[in-house]
């Protein structure tokens, strides 16, 4: 069986950089298929689709909210040629009733353990319009290594510059964040990997550079200490969502070759100001992540936290705007209050107002989150910042003598991920 897989082309925000990452649902998702599925994997935003090419199945797989239109029509083209198409992935999850008027069948939770099922009913003609595994998510042990052999290597390669591969450890995040689809998406219970089949898979990589894309790696102490323990002798460089507050916890990481986190500054608190501080202390850059229009929220309040960025020295800072995406509370407390201005997906980027703040105008808050990127990058512009972070990766491999030659540009991209706020806090 030839099967089509196909990550949908989405635009670029004015605030980001130029690069793509190599996208890690699909190739999580292949790794569940047999060995004797054709795979061609398409990601859009790198390849041209050949709508004509000689396929039998075609699968779409969807992260984000503004890829969902053009999915759905990927997704019509192909079914006006009579090729049954499939849909999996976060964005279908949160979008699932809709997607269904443009799919044979929609997948939704988890694939492992789960596809020969769907593809027996596909061979036998008797596809399922909805695969719902939701509430029923498989054996943690069932995850397998990614299938990157399907990724075209040298599209994601940039400038001579080798980007990060993405990687997870674990799976589901105990907190249940405002903003955050994750606890529907994934349950609130951890489900952390088995630690040797998460570092076999670390090891397998030929990329000296990874982004841990777990939700959260502080959820659970032992599992994350153990983890960072056997990743040492790795020499890996990697970036990832926040690591705990906590000093023997941080010096692991960093001798297991942490490089800098995405954590979430919420106030302009003295913990704040020293959990970035122990960041530092050991090493370990940091990338602000600053959420603008929550109602605790004001002009004021907000002008005072880009003060406090600058004040507490981040590595780099990227800016959104709350978006109420379906399943979060924040969809359902803002849906409740008619406050949502917009149900058009393409405006659901993290970078456009869609909703009623409660403290200003939407048009304010529009102009606050310009104001937040022109006023933190206004001494030193954001390709100095990033230049100064790749550096020190390139210090720590030259040390470890996994630096590799082919990296040429050293004068800086950010190696981070898709500007949103559907699937980590």
């Amino acid at each position: 069986m030839k099967f089509k897989l196909i990550y949908p082309k989405w635009a670029k925000l004015s605030r980001q950089t130029e690069f793509h990452l190599p996208p890690h649902g699909p190739v999580v998702f292949a790794a569940t298929l047999p060995d004797n599925i054709d795979i061609d994997f398409i990601d859009e935003n790198l390849e041209t689709i050949d709508f004509d090419d000689d396929v039998d199945f075609v699968g779409i797989s969807m992260m984000l909210t503004v890829q969902v239109k053009r999915g759905w029509e990927i997704a019509d083209n192909y079914r006006k040629r009579g090729i049954k198409v499939i849909f999996g992935g976060i964005a279908t999850m949160l979008h699932a009733e809709e997607t269904m008027e443009h799919a044979d069948s929609v997948f939704l939770g988890e694939a492992e353990g789960r596809m020969a099922q769907v593809l027996s009913d596909f061979n036998h003609d008797r596809l399922q319009p909805c695969y719902d595994f939701l509430s029923e998510r498989p054996d943690i042990d069932l995850v397998g290594a990614a299938r990157r052999d399907i990724l075209n290597r040298k599209l994601y390669n940039f400038k001579g510059v080798q980007m990060v591969d993405l990687v997870h450890a674990s799976r589901g995040c105990r907190f249940n964040c405002y903003p955050c689809a994750v606890s529907y998406l994934g349950g609130r219970v951890f489900r952390p990997r088995p630690i040797d089949k998460a570092v076999a898979e670390i090891a397998g990589i030929d990329n000296n550079r990874l982004f841990i894309v777990d939700n959260s790696l502080a959820q659970d102490t032992k599992w994350e200490m153990d983890l960072f323990r056997e990743m040492i002798p790795l020499k890996k460089n990697w970036c990832s969502h926040p690591i705990e507050d906590n000093p023997e916890v941080l010096d692991l990481a960093a001798q297991a070759g942490a490089w800098y986190v995405y954590q979430a500054v919420f106030d302009t608190s003295d913990y704040i100001k020293e959990r970035i501080k122990r960041y530092h202390d050991h090493g370990i850059g940091v990338e602000g992540t600053i959420l603008l229009g929550l109602d605790s929220h004001t002009e004021d309040s907000i002008k005072r936290l880009i003060d406090f960025l600058l004040e507490i020295e981040l590595d780099l800072a990227e800016f959104t705007v709350l978006t109420p995406f379906p399943h979060t509370k924040a969809y359902d407390e803002l849906n409740k209050n008619n406050r949502i201005l917009s149900r058009d997906w393409d405006d659901f980027s993290a970078d456009r107002v869609v909703f009623q703040p409660k403290n200003m105008s939407s048009q304010k808050l529009q102009e606050l989150l310009d104001y937040a990127w022109n006023t933190f990058y206004q001494d030193e512009p954001q390709r100095i910042k990033m230049a100064r972070l790749f550096k020190q990766v390139v210090k720590k491999e030259m040390e470890n003598n996994t630096f590799r030659p082919r990296d040429r540009s050293l004068t800086g991209q950010s190696f981070g991920k898709p500007v949103n706020r559907e699937n980590a806090r």
